[in-house]
């Protein structure tokens, strides 16, 4: 059993009151002796109880022992009335201390066990919100993408592998009236931590790159395709591999992907 269930089943406070079996008994002691959460658990309990008792009869507080003592006498046993009132009166205390305070910590644990219950079933809640909440951008984002694609005026430009990575490649659909462009990664491997993919649009004479936007989170992504604005009059689209945060021009020897548009 794990060691926090364990306390919280209430074991410990029946123990610590006297109610359990010797066989139980040997069990939690065992089981202190074992582990120092248990341990600690007990002790915690005791003082609790301790500080119950002194409350209760303020002029006369017995060690724990002598409590545990008197609250596990068998109910078979005779209890003289010869003694004093006040004695009979100092045990009813030390008996109904002890027993609030055993059902006070059982109250204190049922509750700490299912505050974690409630906090549990909300981080899960939550969970599935954020998963909801990606599926519908992520189909969102494919819908908006299909329409783009299947424009007329859509232009498909086709990305090669450059010599860096000549097994890579990637696709740029281009919708000029909307200054938008979609960039289909799926063919470029996952890039080393600290780096990110920037795309550029070029201009080919003079050669003049722009930077287009970087494929962030790429990882995370699992459909690769990332939705950018490009106004340039662009002849040609690259992709190189950049430190994080992109570069204000293209690392040349870091160039994966290359393509001309289409005249």
């Amino acid at each position: 059993m794990d060691i926090k269930d364990y306390i919280a089943s209430g074991i410990l406070e029946l123990y610590v009151a006297g109610k359990l079996s010797e066989k139980e008994n040997l069990e939690v002691a065992a089981m202190a002796q074992k582990h120092a959460e248990v341990r600690t658990e007990i002790e915690a309990i005791e003082n609790a109880i301790l500080e119950l008792t002194r409350a209760a009869s303020p002029n006369n507080t017995p060690d724990f022992q002598e409590i545990r003592d008197k609250i596990t006498v068998p109910e078979t046993r005779v209890i003289s009335m010869e003694k004093s009132s006040s004695a009979w009166f100092s045990y009813v205390g030390w008996a109904a201390s002890v027993l609030l305070a055993v059902g006070l910590l059982w109250m204190y644990n049922s509750n700490q066990q299912l505050r974690t219950q409630v906090e549990e079933a909300s981080q899960e809640k939550m969970q599935l919100e954020e998963q909801i909440a990606n599926a519908n951008n992520s189909l969102e984002q494919t819908t908006d993408l299909l329409n783009t694609i299947r424009e007329k005026e859509i232009s498909v430009i086709s990305l090669a592998g450059q010599q860096v990575s000549p097994d890579s490649y990637a696709k740029v659909y281009w919708n000029k009236n909307e200054e938008k462009v979609y960039i289909d990664a799926m063919g470029l491997p996952e890039p080393p931590p600290g780096m990110v993919y920037q795309v550029w649009s070029l201009k080919l004479d003079p050669l003049t790159p722009t930077s287009v936007g970087l494929l962030e989170d790429f990882v995370s992504d699992e459909n690769r395709i990332f939705a950018l604005t490009n106004a340039n009059e662009s002849e040609a689209f690259g992709i190189t591999l950049e430190p994080a945060g992109g570069s204000e021009s293209p690392t040349l020897e870091q160039l994966y992907t290359l393509g001309v548009v289409s005249s």
